[in-house]
């Protein structure tokens, strides 16, 4: 099967032979698939010849996640991605942690994966005094283990969940507390050079993510190593972007476009525009130069309007 068409329940991977039968749930499915297609396709995920290649799709069991192994497969089953796909679940030894659940969930479902088990709750637990978020350890453990994993298996991908939402809450992390442009790219190389990291639902909304989930009857497995702990800057952004989308629907994904339209020449960032170069009558002007447009009253009045609720 080489489209999006409706497949033949009975021929469906193990995965989806439960999945709502509505038209609501297979427009929502179709669009998960064509977004990351898309995704894919546009950012060069599969290299056009060579072997055929083998990606580590991350596993942690929390809707993000088990939406991108869902779509990852249907995408493979339609033959529209070829690459072979291991999942992969880290279990890092948190107390309660349901050690049982994705290993049932994956074997039940005929999904090839490796469970990788190394405490690290202990060490960020001991390293990070009370109080303190634990995130950028932890991260910075769990990743190392993944290139590890990918590279034990012979994989050239480690592939991660994240989504808009993620992408935009990093924008604004980095602009608010990094004082940089900088949002989550879709593919990057590790810093030793020899892996790629793929985000392919980065242009998938949440609100879709979590739908899909839901309907889906994913065992959700919830962090509590991180989720617990309030105050993370990183969910007062996420509350300022709900804020400001249920004020003015569809903000995020004007905010989400603005991240493929970037005008160097607009920005003050020299490494990335000659200034000192730029000379009324030489030449054309460069393509993304132009005068810049004035908001519009209607825009401002928003604005203000989203910030005084703030």
């Amino acid at each position: 099967m080489t489209d999006l068409a409706d497949p033949v329940e009975s021929d469906v991977p193990a995965l989806y032979r439960n999945a709502p039968s509505s038209v609501g749930f297979k427009k929502l499915r179709k669009r998960l698939l064509r977004e990351t297609r898309e995704t894919i396709a546009r950012h060069a995920m599969v290299e056009a010849s060579g072997a055929r290649p083998r990606w580590l799709v991350c596993l942690s069991g929390g809707k993000d996640s088990y939406t991108l192994l869902a779509v990852l497969l249907e995408l493979q089953w339609r033959g529209l991605l070829p690459v072979d796909l291991l999942a992969c679940n880290l279990d890092q030894g948190q107390p309660g942690f349901p050690s049982h659940v994705l290993p049932q969930f994956l074997s039940e479902n005929g999904i090839p994966h490796r469970i990788v088990r190394q405490d690290t709750y202990s060490i960020v637990t001991a390293k990070i005094p009370e109080g303190r978020t634990y995130c950028s350890l932890c991260s910075r453990l769990r990743r190392g283990l993944l290139y590890r994993t990918a590279r034990e298996e012979g994989c050239q991908a480690v592939v991660l969940g994240h989504h808009r939402e993620d992408a935009l809450e990093t924008l604004f992390m980095n602009l608010f507390h990094g004082g940089r442009l900088s949002a989550m790219p879709a593919k990057l190389v590790n810093d030793d050079g020899d892996l790629m990291v793929l985000r392919p639902l980065i242009a998938c909304a949440e609100d879709d993510i979590a739908r899909f989930a839901r309907a889906m009857a994913f065992p959700i497995i919830p962090c509590d190593l991180c989720g617990s702990q309030d105050g993370l800057q990183r969910a007062e952004v996420k509350r300022m972007l709900q804020a400001w989308e249920q004020e003015s629907p569809g903000r995020l994904a004007t905010m989400a476009k603005a991240l493929t339209q970037v005008r160097p020449s607009h920005l003050h960032d020299l490494s990335l525009f000659d200034f000192s170069g730029l000379r009324p009558g030489q030449g054309e002007a460069p393509v993304s130069a132009g005068e810049a447009e004035e908001p519009c009253a209607a825009g401002l009045a928003m604005t203000r309007t989203l910030f005084a609720a703030e």
